[in-house]
């Protein structure tokens, strides 16, 4: 190890239990440096990904019914924040929101984008949140003084989660934002997979770059030899599980050495970096009420590609 190389033990830990495994993987979770916070904000633009203007459109729409519903005073938390772009239309329309809580775990992307949010709303009180949003987030504790609250969760992050880590979230919210709460979730609908394969694939190379990035930092963080020229990034469709698979395929035989450890690959041979699960409102809907939500109103685009989901505490 060379001597000015600060080991991630969290990051060491993952990647040597995924890398363990007879399906090599490693928890997306990982992706969010600052680099790859950067690299995502950059694919929620291509052409290829409906996802972020498709979002971006319905909650234009809809956003004044839901200020007007909320009234003044409302608080925001944002789970897995990110650069908080979708939420400057949310609060924009919101009747003097009282504080927002942008939670990441990506410290300076989160803290950046709340010096921004600043900016934008004098006189909004915005607190960062540094943290894996899995874990939640403030509690209505935190601002007792408001009359509402809203937690806010776009960009179909959902579909990254199993069913169980999704109704785990969904309590950890319920029981942190309070009887009283509304937690507005984006989620991507099931559609045809050539539209999928293109968002995740992007014809610019950005989404490989992204998912290449998670090697680039276990090279920095945990001192490995990943040779970057020996993989190379591939989304695939799961129709069984409805959902993309982001995977880094090498493409040779060959030996990574991360912290004294070596792990072979054999040529074809893949690390799953990710899941992007699509849903259909039922399932959702289903699930939600298993973790003491109940869907008080569902908004989508004429296309039926994308949902938001107007989640009510039971």
């Amino acid at each position: 190890m060379t001597t000015d190389t600060v080991v991630n033990l969290d990051l060491l830990d993952d990647v040597r239990a995924g890398l363990s495994q007879s399906q090599k993987s490693l928890p997306c979770i990982w992706f969010y440096d600052d680099r790859g916070s950067e690299l995502f904000q950059q694919i929620t633009h291509l052409s290829e990904y409906y996802l972020t203007r498709t979002e971006q459109s319905i909650l234009e729409q809809r956003v004044d019914g839901l200020a007007q519903r909320l009234g003044a005073g409302t608080a925001v938390v944002e789970y897995g924040a990110g650069a908080s772009i979708k939420t400057r239309t949310l609060l924009a329309a919101l009747l003097e929101p009282s504080s927002f809580w942008p939670v990441d775990i990506s410290d300076g992307f989160v803290r950046d984008a709340a010096k921004s949010i600043e900016t934008l709303f004098p006189g909004l009180s915005v607190k960062p949140w540094v943290g894996d949003f899995m874990a939640g987030g403030p509690s209505r504790s935190d601002f007792q003084n408001a009359p509402t609250v809203l937690g806010f969760f776009p960009g179909s992050t959902i579909g990254n989660l199993s069913d169980a880590e999704i109704s785990t979230f969904l309590r950890t919210v319920h029981d942190q934002l309070g009887k009283d709460a509304l937690f507005l979730v984006g989620a991507d609908l099931k559609k045809e997979p050539s539209i999928l394969i293109d968002a995740y694939d992007d014809a610019q190379g950005v989404t490989a770059n992204f998912n290449m990035n998670l090697l680039v930092r276990i090279n920095r963080e945990l001192d490995a030899d990943f040779d970057l020229t020996n993989f190379h990034h591939e989304a695939r469709w799961n129709e069984d599980a409805s959902q993309i698979e982001m995977h880094l395929v090498s493409q040779c035989d060959q030996s990574v050495t991360i912290q004294g450890h070596s792990f072979a690959f054999k040529s074809g041979e893949t690390i799953h970096t990710e899941n992007s699960r699509k849903f259909t409102v039922e399932g959702l809907t289903a699930i939600a009420k298993q973790a003491d939500w109940s869907v008080n109103e569902l908004w989508s685009d004429p296309d039926q590609l994308y949902g938001m989901l107007l989640l009510e505490a039971a």
